[in-house]
């Protein structure tokens, strides 16, 4: 029987810290474009305040929970997250910003349901995989309906659209299916079938194309396609090992776009330099090592494939982010974790790291 003890210190040492970087670097590289947008430098910093108090409140109430219990609300979260990613489709409840639909507009408050479909989710596809471990071999009744719910989370995300957290969620819940055990023959052809959908959706598209035609190449358009990045490349090089200063930083007055959300962590890289990014991407390292070793001492299953996806999905969204910034990867709009200005994004990071906190407490 697992032994109640102490939540995992490490883990929340490791977000604190991260989230403390995030609110620095916040007011860093978005003061002057508050300023001149909203007459108020503090004005994103603001924000992001609340939403770590929220996170806070949220984080201690999921401490307090009986983990295995969250199981009973798996039904009413998938339910209600898939009635606030149809609601995206109707104007009256929804925002358009750069020609996407991804924010529902309630009152004061800017929503985003595709972070809360990444934690109810992966809570769904735990419960299903311990649900049916014996079906987990069945293609008819194992496979295919936590597939089905993958689609259907997939497309209401793609059409939004926002193909980059559409991939992220198919690579968490693939990667769970295959730790539980499902036949790789299912998901070799699963994958097979969605390259011909991939290829149509990325170079059918023209915005799609051209991103991956700026990452292959960004010189060949500096001005333009290839602008992003090259101002993220001069901010890792102007940083170079120790960086410019806190505050210092250059390319975020108005060079590179997005400063304070897909592009902070060049802005770390320029202010910080070498050694605040690799420092950032050590914490990160930190929080996906104590995440699987919480997975792995899980008393349940259940506990495991939560805690597994939960990980899965904060390292690897720290990974595209960072991976854009320093051009590995095509430019995509995912947040950096904890650290990017983004309530509904920090919120459900939150309260994801809370659970984590909560199976680390029954870990055996």
């Amino acid at each position: 029987m697992p032994v109640k003890r102490k939540f995992d210190p490490i883990i929340l040492i490791a977000t604190v810290t991260l989230i403390c970087i995030g609110i620095v670097m916040i007011y860093s590289s978005s003061a002057i474009i508050a300023m001149e947008r909203y007459n108020d430098p503090y004005f994103f910093l603001k924000r992001q305040a609340i939403w770590v108090a929220m996170g806070c409140i949220a984080m201690a109430l999921i401490l307090r929970l009986d983990y295995s219990t969250i199981r009973m609300f798996t039904y009413p979260a998938i339910v209600i997250t898939v009635v606030l990613l149809v609601l995206l489709m109707i104007p009256q409840f929804s925002r358009e910003i750069g020609g996407a639909r991804r924010w529902l507009h309630i009152g004061p408050i800017n929503f985003q349901p595709s972070e809360l479909a990444k934690f109810t989710l992966i809570l769904y596809i735990a419960h299903s995989l311990v649900k049916n471990d014996d079906k987990l071999r069945d293609f008819t009744f194992g496979y295919l309906p936590n597939l089905a719910i993958l689609v259907l989370f997939f497309l209401l995300i793609f059409f939004q659209p926002d193909l980059g957290t559409a991939l992220v969620l198919a690579m968490v819940v693939f990667t769970l299916f295959f730790v539980a055990g499902v036949r790789f023959s299912y998901i070799f052809y699963s994958f097979l079938m969605i390259i011909p959908f991939l290829c149509v959706t990325v170079l059918g598209v023209a915005y799609r194309k051209i991103r991956i035609l700026a990452f292959l190449n960004p010189w060949d358009d500096p001005l333009g396609t290839g602008f992003q990045i090259i101002q993220s490349f001069l901010a890792f090089g102007r940083g170079n090992i120790l960086g410019l200063g806190l505050g210092q930083g250059k390319q975020k007055l108005f060079y590179l776009p997005e400063p304070h959300t897909d592009f902070i962590f060049s802005v770390i890289g320029e202010e910080l330099g070498l050694i605040g990014t690799v420092g950032v991407i050590a914490l990160f390292a930190i929080l996906v090592w104590r995440g699987i070793r919480i997975s792995l001492r899980s008393p349940d299953l259940f506990g495991t494939y939560l805690s597994l996806g939960i990980t899965l999905m904060i390292g690897i969204q720290a990974i595209v982010n960072m991976g854009v910034a320093v051009g590995l990867l095509p430019t995509k709009g995912l947040p950096l974790p904890f650290i990017s200005l983004g309530g509904s994004s920090l919120l459900i990071s939150m309260i994801s790291i809370g659970m984590l906190l909560n199976i680390s407490e029954n870990t055996v």
